[in-house]
């Protein structure tokens, strides 16, 4: 099928795949308002902004995820900028650019971004668990078919919210990050790795979702020897009833725990199981981080600080210290802005999806209920109410397609290799600063190793340092985390924010895809295990069930041992 297959640009101008976040076609449940929204929240936060970047056109191309870069004002499909000396003109003569270049100059002596966290904390993000607890609320099973269909169209509204929600806070979170990455690299010659340690400790929740609700469950099982007792059972979803049913403490802990995560999405689309599905992952979560709490990393990030503000010329200290000051303060909003929103509205859309699929399952309309999510809305309440759509045979082969073809399958580019931005020296003063502060922000979000692997030692970038050997635990998607086993290497192609429920687990994290900014690379770095992202062939080249030493000083993965 592959084959026959036509890879066509959706439109003009230059469009590139997007696999640091998407490595696999897309689910079809959702997937037109999932484009709709990310177009919209991030034109939202790079207008708050005044960037002269408006947006991102998306396209889906056999069911991936194809992107081109849009300035403000280009023509749809530029193939790259004007000229040099057209845009220097541009940027200083056209009302439009002008406007949004004093956008920039008030964000930047404001520190909008400090406003927007307020806004985020205070009000947008317990707007959202309203929201999804109200959604949560709604017994889908107890729903008729005609109330079944229109919560699958409440859902599917909600995501779309999330979505846009989680995307404009875009630049809000990434903008003081770049703005640190490119004054710091320009005054030292540090590497980014070296210059995010500086981020060390910031970000509590990319340490772990609901750390607090899991070290309520901790501290209450320590001083529970029936709690400890059934920890050591054989059945995790009767492990999870019985900590539940437990009396006093810590029953109110375990109900609270896995009541919440129950429906956490894994990933950013619906076909990945939520975490209450893997209830073996759970239990084995629980387990570790019982045997292996995690200290504070800050300790490490204090030392790399001082470190690195001494090879700052003097006369920069006053700025350096303010660029991290407002880095720090904004860098948890990077994994909140999705763990809050979309990671959460996902797994609610999933679970109504989920119903859907069993009931078209007993009328022999589907394989298998979570076939549910490569049917589109509309065609999925055309089956639900016994009108005409896709056969089970067409909907298991798109389901075949999605769950065997990656990014690695597929042209990098269509219509063209894209243009590099243009030179930020070009622009005006706020302009040049905002510009420099994105170009940071998306060369170490999707720029991988240049380096070249061998059969026995897979490079990368190096995201965290320490040496580490364990079993490799090669997973394809969230799915698979039931899989995963205390001590793991977690060999992945990209991972999600979200992935963080199971770092109690893993004693390093080796991806495929993505840069110094990237989540593995986030959570490596929060968390204090060794991380080597961006090697391109880390999925390839390293078999399940392998010995490997991770050695995140070096960005390398040596295998030591292939399964027998």
């Amino acid at each position: 099928m592959a084959s026959e297959v036509q890879w066509v640009a959706p439109g003009p101008g230059p469009w590139e795949a997007e696999g640091a976040h998407f490595p696999r076609p897309i689910p079809r449940f959702g997937r037109a308002s999932f484009k709709r929204a990310f177009g919209k929240g991030f034109a939202l936060s790079t207008a708050r902004y005044g960037l002269l970047l408006s947006h991102f056109e998306a396209e889906f191309v056999n069911g991936f995820w194809y992107q081109q870069p849009a300035a403000f004002g280009a023509p749809k499909g530029a193939k790259g900028p004007p000229p040099a000396p057209i845009l220097w003109l541009l940027t200083r003569l056209h009302p439009g650019m002008r406007a949004r270049i004093r956008i920039t100059e008030d964000a930047f002596a404001r520190k909008l971004w400090r406003e927007d966290l307020k806004q985020w904390d205070e009000v947008d993000k317990p707007d959202a668990l309203r929201r999804h607890a109200a959604h949560l609320a709604v017994d889908v099973s107890a729903l008729d078919d005609a109330a079944l269909a229109a919560h699958l169209h409440a859902v599917d509204e909600h995501v779309e919210a999330m979505i846009v929600l989680h995307h404009r806070y875009t630049i809000t979170c990434t903008l003081p990050v770049g703005d640190l990455l490119a004054h710091v690299s320009e005054w030292t010659g540090e590497s980014p790795s070296a210059i995010l340690e500086m981020l060390r400790g910031t970000t509590p929740i990319s340490r772990g979702i609901l750390a607090t609700e899991l070290a309520s469950l901790l501290a209450a099982v320590r001083d529970d020897a029936e709690a400890r007792a059934i920890l050591d059972g054989s059945d995790p979803a009767a492990i999870i009833a019985s900590l539940r049913a437990l009396p006093g403490a810590t029953g109110a802990s375990a109900r609270e725990f896995f009541d919440r995560i129950a429906h956490r999405s894994l990933s950013y689309e619906l076909a990945a199981k939520s975490a209450g599905e893997m209830p073996e992952m759970l239990v084995n979560a629980v387990r570790a981080a019982l045997r292996g709490e995690r200290g504070d990393e800050s300790g490490d990030a204090k030392v790399r600080i001082a470190a690195i503000r001494e090879k700052v010329p003097a006369i920069h200290h006053a700025t350096f210290d303010e660029l991290l000051g407002e880095a720090r303060v904004i860098n948890r909003l990077r994994d909140e802005r999705g763990i809050y929103s979309d990671g959460y509205a996902v797994g609610i859309a999933r679970r109504a999806v989920l119903e859907l699929g069993r009931r078209l399952v007993t009328r022999g309309l589907l394989a298998a209920a979570d076939h549910a999510v490569d049917v589109e809305l509309e065609e999925a309440i055309a089956l639900l109410e016994g009108r005409p759509g896709p056969s089970k045979d067409e909907i298991a082969e798109r389901v075949t397609w999605r769950t065997t073809m990656s990014v690695a399958d597929i042209p990098a580019t269509l219509g063209g290799a894209p243009a590099p931005p243009p030179s930020p020296d070009l622009l005006p003063a706020a302009a040049r600063r905002a510009a420099r502060a994105i170009d940071a922000v998306l060369s170490n979000l999707f720029k991988e190793a240049e380096t070249t692997s061998t059969a026995t030692v897979i490079r990368g970038l190096s995201v965290n340092d320490g040496v580490y050997e364990g079993t490799a635990r090669l997973i394809e998607d969230a799915s698979q985390f039931d899989r995963l086993q205390e001590g793991d290497v977690l060999v992945t192609r990209a991972t999600a924010p979200y992935f963080n429920v199971v770092l109690p687990m893993l004693g390093a994290i080796v991806t495929d895809r993505g840069g110094q900014l990237c989540h593995a690379a986030i959570v490596s770095r929060e968390y204090g295990i060794p991380g080597v992202v961006g090697t391109k062939d880390a999925t390839r080249l390293i078999p399940d069930g392998a010995r490997v030493r991770v050695d995140g000083s070096k960005g390398e993965v040596t295998i030591l041992q292939k399964p027998s």
